[in-house]
């Protein structure tokens, strides 16, 4: 077996640098410019390659569509409806205030729904918008029916 030492010696010249293969050819200084076309590539590296046969084999089934074995689901449809369960809130709200004053929490839950009916972009915004108002006005009677009992019983003095 040749001694590897000796053929290291052999490829690395006096100053230390290997010594050129015969099938590198020099580089020619010829070119003025960085970066100035010294020929070789005809098409930049990016370029598309075009296609020359098909690598893919043929759909096995005769139906001519593949069958998808990895299919993701479809996501569900964001639910509409809050706005109409905020103007029933605000109705039954308002027609409790109209006979009694403790119909104030279903008109609360009316217009906080309405509110969070309105931010959301899928919902009714004139459905929305009718509800708040209508919470708003069976809060205000049922404010009204219990200042109208405290003065009766003279709570204010």
């Amino acid at each position: 077996a040749p001694d590897t030492a000796m053929l290291a010696a052999d490829v690395v010249s006096h100053a230390g640098t290997a010594a050129a293969s015969p099938e590198v050819a020099a580089f020619a200084m010829e070119s003025g410019l960085p970066g100035e076309h010294r020929g070789g590539f005809a098409r930049l590296p990016t370029a598309p390659v075009g296609i020359t046969s098909e690598s893919a084999e043929p759909w096995a089934d005769d139906a001519g569509a593949p069958t998808l074995l990895w299919a993701v689901p479809e996501r569900a449809a964001p639910r509409r409806g809050l706005a109409g369960w905020a103007l029933a809130f605000s109705i039954a709200g308002l027609l409790a205030s109209l006979f009694v004053g403790w119909g104030f929490p279903i008109g609360i839950v009316g217009v906080v729904s309405a509110i969070l009916a309105l931010r959301r972009p899928i919902e009714s915004r004139g459905v929305a918008v009718w509800a708040l108002v209508l919470g708003v006005l069976s809060i205000v009677y049922s404010a009204g029916w219990l200042l109208f009992a405290a003065m009766q019983a003279d709570v204010f003095g």
